[in-house]
C-alpha cells in the first residue's frame, strides 16, 4: 500500500472543485481511459482575466484524484501568467509529497492546465516532429524528455514514475535510456545528490550546488560562445547576486539577458522562487 501523506487523504476523499465550469473559457484533456488515467479540467475567468471558478473530472488513482484537487486549489484566483508556473513540483509539494512511482499524476495535472491555457488562447497543442516511444502508454519522446529535464530525471526508473513510459512491456526501455544520455550524457548526475525528493524544500547546500552546476551546463557555454562570461558573487536566501564580465558588461542587452535567460534557466532547473541580481563594480 501506497504511503499517502494526510493532505493526499484529504483532497482524495474530500477533493475540491470537483465538476465542470458553466460555458467554460478554456478546456484541457489528457490522459486516456485505456492508459488507466484521464484528467478533464475546465476554467473560467473573472473581467480581470484571474482564474474565477476551475474543476475537474478525472479517472484515476488516489493520487490523480488529489493532485488534481491540488491543481484547481492553486490555480484558483491566479492569472494565466501565473498558473503557467505552476509546476508538477509544486503540486507534489502542496500535497506534502508523493510517492515517487505516482508523480506520473502530478505531470498529468500541470500538462491538463496548460492545455486549458492553449485551447482559451486558441492554440493548437500540436506535437510536431515527434516519436510515440512507449506504445504501451502513447508517450512520446518529446513528453519524456520535458519531464526529465524539469525534473532532472536520471534513471529509466524515475521516467516509468513521473510518464508511465516504460511500465508496460518494457521495450520502450532502451529509446528511454538513449534520451537520458542525450540530455545528461553517459556519466548523468548523482540524483540523490542533484534533484530533491517531491514535497521536499532545498536545502543551503543543496541549492548551491544546483546553481553551480546550471552555470556551468546552461547557462555559461553560450554566453561565453558570444565573448561575454558570468561570474557567481554569492547566494543570499532566493537572490543569486552574479557579476558580469566580457563583452555581457557592456552589452545593451545585459538586462535582457540577466532576467530572461540567466534567471529563467535558475529557475527551470533549480527553484521557482530564484532571483538574479547583477553585483556592479
Amino acid at each position: 500500500m501506497w504511503d499517502y501523506t494526510d493532505k493526499v487523504k484529504d483532497h482524495f476523499l474530500n477533493p475540491r472543485n470537483v465538476g465542470e465550469v458553466e460555458n467554460p473559457d478554456g478546456v484541457g484533456e489528457v490522459g486516456s481511459l485505456a492508459c488507466g488515467d484521464a484528467l478533464r479540467l475546465t476554467f473560467k475567468l473573472d473581467e480581470q482575466g484571474r482564474i474565477q471558478d476551475i474543476k475537474f473530472k478525472t479517472f484515476g488513482c488516489a493520487s490523480a484524484i488529489a493532485s488534481s484537487s491540488a491543481l484547481t486549489e492553486l490555480a484558483k484566483g491566479k492569472t494565466l501568467e501565473e498558473a503557467e508556473k505552476i509546476s508538477n513540483q509544486d503540486l507534489a509539494e502542496f500535497l506534502g509529497g508523493l510517492p515517487e512511482e505516482k508523480m506520473h499524476c502530478s505531470v498529468m495535472g500541470k500538462e491538463a492546465l496548460e492545455a486549458a491555457i492553449a485551447n482559451y488562447r486558441g492554440e493548437a497543442v500540436v506535437k510536431e516532429d515527434f516519436e510515440i516511444v512507449c506504445k504501451c502508454f502513447g508517450v512520446t519522446d518529446r513528453e519524456i524528455e520535458r519531464v526529465a529535464r524539469e525534473n532532472r530525471l536520471t534513471t529509466i526508473e524515475e521516467v516509468t514514475d513521473y510518464t508511465k513510459a516504460g511500465g508496460g512491456c518494457q521495450a520502450c526501455h532502451p529509446k528511454i535510456a538513449h534520451i537520458l544520455e542525450g540530455l545528461w550524457g553517459k556519466q548523468p548526475p548523482e540524483p540523490a545528490e542533484q534533484r530533491v525528493a517531491a514535497g521536499k524544500k532545498l536545502s543551503n547546500l543543496q541549492k548551491i550546488r544546483l546553481i553551480q552546476e546550471t552555470l556551468e551546463r546552461e547557462i555559461l557555454p553560450p554566453i561565453r560562445s558570444d565573448g561575454g562570461d558570468l561570474e557567481l558573487i554569492d547566494i543570499d536566501g532566493d537572490k543569486v547576486l552574479v557579476a558580469l564580465r566580457g563583452t555581457c558588461s557592456f552589452c545593451p542587452q545585459s538586462s535582457f539577458t540577466l532576467k530572461h535567460f540567466v534567471e529563467a534557466k535558475l529557475r527551470e532547473f533549480v527553484s521557482p522562487d530564484l532571483e538574479v541580481e547583477e553585483v556592479k563594480p
